[in-house]
């Protein structure tokens, strides 16, 4: 697979548009021409070359290229947006909006991620080290879809709103959630193997939760069905024993969405 390599070479202060990084615009360039690909800086464009030093040049195809960004990118925004195939590793956080609307290849993050990280996901792989801020795989505004395919991945914690209106696909946080995790599910999993905070699930109609963690306020529009012991969904193994509730029956007579809670960490459910 051939390499890219992207170094940040100035210090940068308004934050910069970059979806032009991804292997699918990278492919079948060479270093000046990725280096002249257009990028936007509030209302003004500037080439590449004007925040990162380029090295290497890209295969044939999005499949065959792989970028790694080095440096302070925690103000570069849109990295991977609508990547189909190839590979991105950033050694180190990132701003918002990365791998938006992404639809395969892997993206490795080193690092945080600000919101609307793998917004309306379609498929790949988002892998997020660190922590994430709002929206995680979350419909945009005005919208009702979020994820619908692929994985993301976050080895940290995700704050309110991750996986709002998610068909499909799969997400997993390490660490702890915010507020209105899942809200509008209506498909997919979603594993938290941390804590959560309120509404959990809320507007459920389909869809598959795990909470490992304590809930701090559950949500009323769910009912208990049974318990269950060591939850396996392919490769993706919770151990222990879980109490199954179906809901959300705010929204729906009959909801379809189911809700596994860890019953050491939530005794008094």
């Amino acid at each position: 697979m051939a390499e890219v390599i992207l170094t940040v070479n100035t210090e940068i202060g308004l934050k910069i548009e970059a979806d032009v990084i991804t292997p699918d615009t990278f492919a079948g360039k060479n270093k000046g021409e990725i280096e002249a690909l257009q990028v936007w800086q509030g209302p003004e464009q500037f080439p590449l070359s004007a925040f990162f030093n380029v090295e290497g040049e890209a295969g044939a195809s999005a499949e065959e290229t792989s970028i790694v960004i080095k440096g302070d990118t925690s103000r570069v925004k849109r990295i991977g947006e609508k990547m189909t195939a190839g590979k991105i590793t950033v050694e180190g956080s990132v701003s918002m909006h990365v791998g938006s609307q992404m639809e395969g290849g892997q993206l490795l993050v080193k690092g945080d991620a600000d919101s609307w990280a793998g917004m309306e996901l379609k498929g790949g792989l988002l892998h997020i080290t660190g922590n994430a801020m709002d929206h995680v795989g979350c419909a945009y505004r005005g919208k009702w879809v979020g994820m619908s395919g692929g994985r993301i991945v976050i080895d940290g914690n995700a704050n309110n709103n991750l996986g709002g209106g998610i068909s499909g696909g799969e997400i997993i946080v390490g660490g702890n959630v915010g507020h209105y995790t899942g809200i509008r599910q209506n498909g997919g999993l979603i594993v938290v193997k941390g804590n959560a905070y309120r509404s959990v699930g809320a507007e459920m109609t389909g869809g598959t939760f795990v909470v490992k963690g304590t809930i701090e306020r559950f949500s009323p529009g769910f009912e208990y069905m049974a318990n269950e012991s060591d939850l396996k969904f392919d490769d993706i193994e919770c151990s222990g024993e879980f109490m199954k509730f179906t809901g959300d029956y705010a929204i729906s007579k009959k909801p379809k969405g189911t809700l596994y809670v860890y019953q050491d960490t939530n005794m008094n459910l």
